[in-house]
């Protein structure tokens, strides 16, 4: 279980998902409170003068020439949340908001947005009870940041919203009771602290390339069971080849493929009634897709950390320089693209993966296999239609790659008159992931009784992987003579789980060591 310095240290994407999946323990660091602290400071010291600062002494966004009373200071920050809270659509997942939670903490923690401790210790109280905000997924334009989601998020805290609690939605102030916690009330500043950044976003895209690094691994054991039941050619994946490119992406998927496949009896086996030299674009050219998809993972993960590690409200609090500045830190565009390049590079996962699917299926090009997966065909439909799922899926991914960060529709009576639309490309993204599972789950499983009508034996990580998704099937509608209609849809749910709880993945590398 991580053990985090909030604030103080540097947050990698390995421990914020350990985090987002209800785990780890939290500080405040004596060197962080104190920046706290004397940030907290200036901002008092700065209302006792009077001075007018955005945000603080003024209104929000268009009305920001609106100065207003010193004694309604907390009750604008306050307004501030209950009015900006006007989310719609489905709750966050659960292991986003906790993200969420860590990394607005980890923000206010490195002591430049002027809010107290209390605030900060609040938002990690609600990590370690693991009292999730009811945040809808639908109304944050990616600039001034996530400001609607974040709002949500912090609702609880003044004892607004609703907190998951043992299982479903309470009033967030009834479970504070329980709770034996009291409401905060907000001072100057600090509302609009709680929900001026990027945290939606970049808890988002962190959370998907941590699934992503394991999807495209996953996807190498699909693609390596594939080449098997094909009886492929190992020529494409061979070492010299990749060498001469110079990805780092390409050449690991093609050591990965010939890992699990070395010792195979299937891969290269000679067949005189079904002659070839080489295989097919969906095989012979996956190392340098899938491998294209590793790199862009990989350059992405610099960008997400940075901003997983960044202050991003606004104004800014320089205590030490005796200023408070405006700037524009909470714009989403560097996490609207790194979104947008996440959706390509997931959706390539399951364009590929599709075209391998419907070879396997097709008899004129599966190099042997009966039609559909099926001993008799016609009678059996097979696996005919799960094709036609995985085609509609890698279909809707084609619209939902569409960049997001090219839109922009101004807001606040035109005072934020460009925005990044991260948010809209963090929902779609959401969305690809879970369709690139499914179509990997549904060529794992067409790979899966492809392998059951070849001869020979498969590689010793392949004979892992066959080994954990007969396991995970154990069905009593295909017999081990014949393969018949019957709930195919339940496997492929089942193996798409398999797949996404890293299971597979554990399964093969027990078997073979390690997958780059």
């Amino acid at each position: 279980m991580p053990q985090i310095q909030v604030g103080s240290c540097w947050l990698d994407i390995r421990t914020l998902a350990a985090v987002a999946a209800g785990g780890g323990s939290f500080t405040l660091t004596p060197e962080a409170l104190a920046a706290v602290n004397a940030s907290r400071a200036f901002v008092d010291q700065a209302v006792e003068r009077g001075e007018v600062i955005y945000g603080i002494t003024t209104g929000f966004g268009a009305l920001q020439r609106v100065q207003i009373a010193r004694e309604d200071l907390g009750r604008l920050q306050h307004n501030l949340l209950v009015s900006h809270a006007v989310s719609t659509g489905a709750p966050l997942p659960a292991d986003v908001v906790r993200a969420m939670l860590l990394l607005r903490a980890h923000s206010l923690a490195q002591g430049y947005s002027g809010v107290r401790a209390v605030l900060i210790e609040r938002l990690l109280e609600l990590l370690r009870r693991d009292l999730v905000p009811h945040i809808p997924a639908l109304g944050s334009v990616g600039a001034s940041g996530d400001l609607s989601p974040l709002s949500h998020m912090a609702l609880p805290i003044i004892g607004e919203g609703k907190l998951m609690y043992h299982g479903s939605w309470k009033p967030a102030g009834w479970v504070l009771g329980i709770e034996g916690l009291q409401p905060l009330v907000l001072e100057a500043k600090e509302g609009l602290a709680l929900n001026n950044g990027t945290q939606f976003m970049t808890a988002s895209a962190a959370l998907l390339l941590h699934r992503a690094e394991r999807l495209v691994r996953s996807a190498d054991i699909v693609l390596a069971l594939t080449l098997e039941a094909l009886q492929g050619k190992s020529a494409a994946f061979d070492a010299r080849v990749h060498a001469l490119r110079r990805h780092p992406g390409q050449d690991a998927v093609a050591d990965n493929v010939r890992r699990l496949t070395e010792g195979s009896t299937r891969v290269d086996a000679v067949d005189p009634e079904h002659p070839r030299v080489q295989d097919s674009y969906s095989v012979r050219c996956a190392p340098q897709v899938q491998g294209a998809s590793r790199d862009t993972f990989a350059q992405l993960r610099s960008a997400v950390e940075r901003e997983m590690n960044s202050v991003t409200d606004n104004p800014l609090v320089f205590a030490e320089d005796g200023e408070v500045l405006s700037g524009g830190n909470f714009h989403g565009e560097p996490m609207a693209f790194c979104l947008d390049f996440l959706k390509v590079a997931l959706s390539e996962l399951a364009s590929i993966s599709e075209r391998r699917t419907a070879k396997v299926l097709d008899s004129s090009q599966s190099h042997g296999l009966p039609a559909f997966l099926v001993t008799r065909s016609g009678l059996n439909s097979g696996m005919m239609i799960c094709q036609y799922t995985a085609a509609a899926l890698v279909s809707k991914n084609k619209t939902l790659a569409h960049p997001d960060s090219t839109d922009s529709i101004p807001t606040s009576a035109n005072q934020e008159d460009h925005v990044s639309m991260g948010a809209n490309a963090a929902l779609h993204a959401l969305e690809i992931a879970d369709h690139v599972g499914t179509v990997l789950a549904i060529e794992l499983l067409a790979a899966h009784y492809g392998n059951r009508f070849r001869g020979g034996s498969p590689g010793r990580g392949s004979a892992a992987a066959l080994l954990a998704v007969g396991t995970c099937l154990a069905s009593e509608a295909a017999s081990e003579d014949e393969v018949v209609d019957h709930d195919f849809r339940r496997e492929y749910h089942a193996l798409k789980q398999l797949i996404e709880s890293g299971s597979l993945l554990r399964s093969v590398e027990d078997e073979v060591g390690p997958l780059r």
